[in-house]
């Protein structure tokens, strides 16, 4: 065990985790040798030495050597070989994890300086800037801070791959944690073997396609792995420093200390419809009772732990009256239990939680309640009786009971309700304006209202809308597709009804790009019954994804937001707005640079607007994994938002590895989510206290920079992605796109439409792709071209102006760190052997050599701005474990691109396939994706 004091008096900080790598290694190795012979073992072995001695020395002799190894392997040799680097990415990870936790506990041992993005340095920001701890508390009442957790095509991870990869995590941190006895450290390294060798024996993929039901359960299983015990103790955090920021004398410590629900956790699993045909209103029906049989057991569980720990005896303590009263109504009457009002209090709420799970229709509790007793009517009715059971031991002096067992159940119970996560629908817009066409066309209120222009379809809906007759004609020959969309609305409606308005609060509008697109699903609401008079049961929430919508979006919601009727519904929901923007789909439209300098101004044209309405503004941020989708950290990021759109209010997608990464273990878990709040709340209240003071012609001219930088790099990655004939070959060609859309890792097909056009691909697969052919084009292409241009436009003080940027505006310094960490994250030499894949060697060699050049210059602008001779230099940490993992990850590269050379040929030539060949790809992607770490 290392001490925090020997920790970080050590030279090298890193030795724990090459020991904790090593270990792994050894242990990986000695199942290989165990499992599949000596010379299987020797064979990996050799590989992974020349892997090594080629990245690390730049060895060429290794680098022929070890490809000469790769391609002698016969094909059951391929699989072990891919298995066992694909294995060994994942058990690096698990190191690396469990550094950062060390790091990070030996730093708080040392009581060293809080870091950016903890809670204590958010909080020691606010006492330096003396804001108002009123303000901090207003702000935190009527702030929504939530990650939404999303649906995944490239989504790698089986949840049985992930049980056994959190015990061999628990197993280093006890290891790290403790001081063992020789006993105690023989048994360790048992469990440890015995993991890792389960591990070696489990299957990495799945038999059959990833349903939704199982999206479902894999989701929620983050719930029970973190969320609903870590969330209340962030809360418990918050409300710590809350109490520590200075206050007037006359103001009440236990009210402004106390804070409502901000934080929370979202879902789309079940509900996102959008080009999933395995949506409806089954799965949305799903998702939300099984999130409440999860909160269910969670409740009951605890509820039966908390009673057997509260046998305090009236012999010994004073009780309220509220909470006698409680223990008058229990069920229980044991004679053995009158002297111990908790306990029978406590019985009482099991007993009538357990009422309100059988009301709700959920499966029979596990443990049967004493008696009978009437079922909670909401979630708010259970936290009042928790309340009289805190306020009655903080009377008699046991408060720190309350804060260890009690507090953690009411802020759980207030968080998650009987819902367990918001499940949000989604659709796209066209299937609205067919599902209201037909509507229409039945009910003789419009022929075909697709064909009419944009003004007529709005006054002929606002007309609708103001008509109390439904549309909706019984037995009218309604398509399927309409069908399941009004089913999908009328189970949102009768699930609130059931389960509480929370548990399907929101309606998002994919594509929306017109005034009507929003008001076709106000029309299709009031069929449901979400919309009633001047009451609208969800928030309707347009998505706005391409380059085009985001430029219009302004437009659109100043069209909306004048209509006297919305102004009325709005104020149904609390005079808030939510708007969704997509990062995705604008960058494969126009790439990195354009895309988030488009949603950039987006956003800013939308804070304004939105002032001007009076309407507070609520951003959701459709952010992937990787760079190409809005990826990267995200204190960065939120600190980078444009001035005056969080104001405490954020909601972010969450999505495929990233999920598991931040949200499997539980530490990891509750560091990310203060990362999420701490930075929400410095973003909010300290405003331009952030960066240095900017003067507004100052600011004025990095906009206009980032304005031409934008339109240079637009050009550019047109030119390429969309303008440059066989391009679009060359992609289905020198990537594993075809192979990704055969994995049973999504239960939504790879492509919105049955077409090879770019157009039509899901973002998703789309950078996913690249990234397994370690190019990762769409977080960087162009970007080369446009500080170039910019250059030569300002010849002797472009640079001085571009790294001026990159010092005082934290958009700005954001985007280069992300686009650091991308560069040195490809690899054009690997990525060569993928273009070597495309048939066509003329156009491999135009597009890969447009490729990269245009790399080179991104690099080179890169390192230029950032003042830095080579790609991540400014951070020495990330640039050792990317350094490290490349080597492990050459092999499995290589061989995915025989393996996929030997596929293609064999369905070419209509030949069986070979299941080895096919399986090998399958689990080098999984390999190189956990290499990668953010790579969806």
């Amino acid at each position: 065990m290392t001490t925090a004091t020997e920790f970080d008096k050590s030279p090298d900080k890193d030795a724990p985790l090459k020991r904790d790598v090593r270990l792994l290694g050894r242990v990986l190795g000695d199942t290989l040798k165990a499992v599949e012979g000596e010379a299987m073992f020797e064979r990996v072995e050799a590989i992974r030495q020349q892997a090594v001695k080629f990245r690390r020395d730049a060895d060429q002799a290794a680098r022929v050597l070890l490809e000469k190894q790769l391609n002698r392997l016969t094909g059951d040799q391929t699989v072990s070989v891919v298995r066992a680097f694909s294995y060994f990415s994942h058990l690096a990870n698990i190191a690396e994890d469990q550094h950062h936790f060390r790091r990070r506990r030996a730093h708080r041992l040392a009581q060293s300086p809080a870091r950016e993005g903890s809670l204590a340095h958010t909080f020691a920001q606010l006492k330096a800037q003396r804001v108002p701890v009123r303000r901090v508390k207003a702000l935190l009442d009527e702030a929504l801070i939530m990650p939404v957790l999303t649906a995944h095509p490239t989504e790698v991870q089986r949840k049985s791959i992930l049980d056994l990869e959190l015990e061999i995590a628990g197993l280093l941190d006890r290891q790290d944690r403790m001081a063992l006895t020789p006993e105690e450290q023989a048994e360790l390294d048992t469990q440890l073997r015995a993991h890792v060798l389960a591990l070696w024996q489990t299957r990495m993929l799945r038999p059959t396609k990833l349903t939704v039901a199982d999206e479902i359960e894999n989701g929620q299983a983050y719930f029970r792995y973190t969320f609903l015990r870590e969330v209340p103790k962030l809360y418990a955090e918050v409300e710590k420093h809350l109490a520590a920021l200075p206050r007037p004398p006359q103001a009440q410590r236990a009210e402004l200390n106390q804070v409502a629900p901000f934080l929370k956790i979202g879902s789309w699993m079940g509900g996102d419809r959008d080009g999933n045909p395995n949506v409806n209103a089954a799965t949305l029906t799903r998702a939300v009772t099984r999130g409440a049989e999860v909160a269910f057991t969670f409740y009951l569980e605890e509820l039966h732990q908390l009673g057997a720990g509260l046998a305090l005896s009236t012999l010994l303590v004073k009780v309220t009256p509220a909470l006698q009263a409680l223990s008058h109504v229990s069920p229980d009457q044991s004679s053995h239990r009158q002297d111990e009002p908790y306990r029978r209090a406590i019985i009482g709420l099991y007993a009538r939680l357990a009422a309100t799970a059988a009301a709700l229709g959920l499966p029979p509790v596990a443990r049967n309640p004493v008696g009978a007793a009437p079922p909670y009517a909401s979630p708010d009715d259970l936290v009042r009786d928790l309340g009289v059971i805190a306020d009655s031991l903080e009377q008699h002096g046991a408060a720190s009971v309350v804060a260890l067992k009690v507090k953690p159940l009411l802020r759980a119970v207030q968080v998650f309700g009987f819902h367990l996560s918001p499940v949000d629908t989604r659709q796209n817009s066209d299937v609205h304006a067919r599902v209201v066409s037909a509507l229409f066309s039945h009910a003789q209120v419009s022929p075909d209202y697709e064909a009419l222009p944009e003004e007529a379809r709005q006054s002929l809906l606002l007309k609708e809308l103001s008509q109390p007759r439904g549309l909706v004609i019984a037995h009218a020959n309604y398509s399927a597709e309409v069908l399941s969309e009004l089913a999908v609305l009328k189970t949102a409606r009768a699930l609130q009804a059931r389960f509480g308005a929370a548990c399907v609060p929101n309606y998002i509008i994919s594509h929306c790009e017109s005034l009507s697109d929003l008001l076709e699903v106000l029309v299709l609401c009031k069929e449901a019954g979400l919309l009633e008079g001047e009451r609208l049961a969800v928030n309707v929430i347009p998505l706005f994804e391409s380059i085009a919508d985001l430029d219009a979006s302004a437009t659109i919601m100043d069209a909306w937001l004048s209509l006297p009727l919305v102004k009325t519904l709005l104020a149904s929901r609390r005079h808030e707005q939510e708007i969704m923007l997509g990062y995705s789909d604008s960058n494969k439209d126009g790439g990195y640079l354009t895309s988030i300098w488009s949603l950039y101004c987006a956003e800013t044209a939308l804070a304004h607007l939105f002032t001007r309405h009076g309407i507070k503004l609520r951003l959701f941020h459709g952010r992937g994994g990787s760079v190409g989708r809005g990826g990267g950290p995200t204190y960065e990021a939120v600190l980078a938002q444009p001035p005056g759109t969080v104001s405490g209010q954020i909601r972010l997608t969450e999505q495929g590895e990233i999920i598991a990464s931040k949200y499997a273990n539980p530490e990891n878990g509750r560091r990310n989510l203060e990362t999420l709040v701490a930075a929400t709340l410095e973003a909010s209240l300290l405003g331009d206290s952030i960066t240095p003071t900017l003067a507004p012609e100052a600011y004025a001219c990095f906009l206009d920079t980032m304005t031409a930088l934008s339109a240079e790099a637009h050009k550019a990655y047109r030119a390429l992605v969309y303008e440059t004939p066989g391009f679009t070959d060359y992609f289905f060609q020198s990537t594993p796109i075809a192979e990704i859309a055969e994995l049973n890792i999504g239960s939504r097909p790879a492509s919105r439409k049955p077409s090879s056009r770019i157009e039509d691909l899901r973002a998703i697969p789309w950078v996913f792709s690249w990234a397994q052919a370690r190019v990762m084009l769409p977080g960087w292409y162009g970007v080369g071209s446009a500080v170039t241009a910019y250059l030569a436009a300002h010849p002797k003080d472009g640079v001085k102006h571009l790294q001026q940027m990159a010092r005082a505006w934290p958009f700005f310094r954001a985007m280069l760190s992300n686009l650091d960490m991308l560069l040195a994250k490809s690899d054009l030499a690997v990525a060569s052997r993928y273009a070597a894949l495309v048939k066509d060697k003329r156009l491999a060699a135009k597009i890969f050599g447009s490729i990269t050049a245009e790399w080179e210059r991104t690099r080179d602008a890169v390192n230029t701005i950032l003042q830095q001779r080579d790609l991540l230099d400014s951070n020495p940490q990330l640039k050792r474990s990317i350094r490290n993992r490349f080597a492990y990850m050459d092999p499995l590269n290589h061989l995915q691109v025989e393996l996929i050379r030997r596929h293609r040929r064999m369905m070419a030539d209509g030949k069986p396939v070979d299941e080895r060949v096919k399986r090998g790809i399958h689990l080098s992607i999984n390999g190189v994706a956990a290499g990668l770490r953010n790579s969806g």
